[in-house]
C-alpha cells in the first residue's frame, strides 16, 4: 500500500478542463492511477491568487464538485476517504480519494465557509499558500506574521473536528503559532532545509517540533525542494528521507508528491504510474519496516479519527 498526501489534479481539471479519465495533461488521472500502486490519493482544492476574492469560495466549491462528479461518481472502485476505517476497509480492487484544502484565501474571514468544506469531506487544511490571508501569512510574506485572532479560532475548530492542519507554505512565525496549538499537524509536501535551502523546506527546529507533536512530514518530489541541480533524481529523494530517519523522524515520514502542482519533479517519476520506482528505491535503501512506515503506516497511525 502507498498513500500520497498531496496532488493538484483538481486545479488542472478546473483551470484547463482536463478530463480525469485519461487526459495526458494530468499526472494523476484515472488510467494512470489504476496502473500505479498508490492506494490512497489526496486531492487538494487550490484556488489561485488571481481569482477575485468574492469568487474564491465559489471556485473552491466547483473544485469539490469536480472531485465528486469526475473522480468519485463515475468510478465505482474509488471510495471517498474521511476516516481511517475507510482506508482499512478498501477492497483489493478499490482505491481511496481524500479531499484536502491548500490555502484558506477562499473563506476570507468566514468560518462558516470552512465548516461547509469540512462537511463535504475535507480532512486536511493548509492554512496558507505562500501569501497572506485572514488566517496567517504565507512563507513568502516579508512581514512573517503569525496566526491572526481569526486564525487561532480556525485552528481550534480544526482540532475539534479532528482535521489535519497542513503547515506547508506557512510563514515561520505562523508555523510556531500553529505547532503550539494544532493537535494534528502535517507538512504535506515539504523537504529538508539543511540539505536544500529552499524557503519552503523545513528547518531543523521545525522537524523537531513536528516530531514532538506526533505530526507528519510529506517528502515531496519537487525538483527545487530536493536539490540545487537543474533536475532531481530518486537518489535526491532518498537523501532527504535518510536525513529525516537519522534525525529521529522515522515514525513521521510520509510521501507528498505534488503531482500536477508543477512540471518539475523527479525526472524518473513525472506521473503517478511511475511511483513504483519510488517504492523500489526505498526498498533498495531501507528495511521493510521503515518502507512500510513511510508508504502507509505513519499516515494510518496518526489519522485523526
Amino acid at each position: 500500500m502507498l498513500i500520497d498526501c498531496h496532488c493538484d489534479a483538481l486545479y488542472k481539471m478546473w483551470s484547463n478542463g482536463a478530463s480525469f479519465r485519461n487526459d495526458p495533461y494530468l499526472a494523476v488521472n484515472y488510467e494512470r492511477w489504476m496502473q500505479s500502486n498508490v492506494k490512497v490519493q489526496c486531492f487538494a482544492i487550490f484556488v489561485p491568487s488571481e481569482v477575485p476574492q468574492q469568487e474564491k469560495f465559489r471556485v473552491a466549491l466547483e473544485m469539490a464538485q469536480l472531485f465528486y462528479e469526475e473522480i468519485l461518481k463515475p468510478h465505482s472502485n474509488i471510495r471517498q476517504i474521511v476516516t481511517k476505517t475507510d482506508i482499512l476497509d478498501l477492497k483489493e480492487n478499490e482505491r481511496g480519494a481524500m479531499l484536502t484544502l491548500e490555502g484558506l484565501d477562499c473563506i476570507g474571514e468566514d468560518i462558516t465557509k470552512l465548516k461547509k468544506l469540512v462537511s463535504i469531506g475535507v480532512r486536511m487544511v493548509g492554512l496558507s499558500w505562500n501569501y497572506r490571508n485572514k488566517v496567517v501569512d504565507g512563507i513568502l510574506e516579508p512581514e512573517n506574521r503569525g496566526l491572526s485572532r481569526f486564525g487561532h479560532s480556525v485552528v481550534s475548530y480544526l482540532n475539534e473536528q479532528s482535521i489535519w492542519v497542513d503547515l506547508s507554505h506557512i510563514s515561520l512565525k505562523g508555523f510556531d503559532d500553529v505547532i503550539n496549538q494544532a493537535i494534528y499537524p502535517i507538512a504535506s509536501h515539504s523537504n529538508v532545509y539543511p540539505i536544500t535551502p529552499h524557503t519552503r523546506n523545513l528547518r531543523k527546529y521545525q522537524i523537531d517540533q513536528i516530531i514532538k507533536k506526533n505530526g507528519l512530514i510529506g517528502v515531496t518530489y519537487v525538483t527545487d525542494f530536493l536539490t540545487l541541480k537543474d533536475y532531481a533524481t530518486l537518489e535526491d529523494l532518498i537523501e532527504h528521507i535518510r536525513y529525516l530517519i537519522e534525525y529521529g523522524a522515522e515514525n513521521h515520514i510520509v510521501l507528498g508528491s505534488d503531482f500536477d502542482g508543477t512540471d518539475y519533479l523527479i525526472r524518473e517519476v513525472p506521473t503517478i504510474d511511475k511511483v513504483s520506482l519510488v517504492v523500489n528505491e526505498l526498498e533498495r535503501n531501507f528495511n521493510k519496516e521503515i518502507v512500510d512506515k513511510i508508504c502507509f503506516e505513519n499516515f494510518l497511525r496518526t489519522f485523526p479519527s
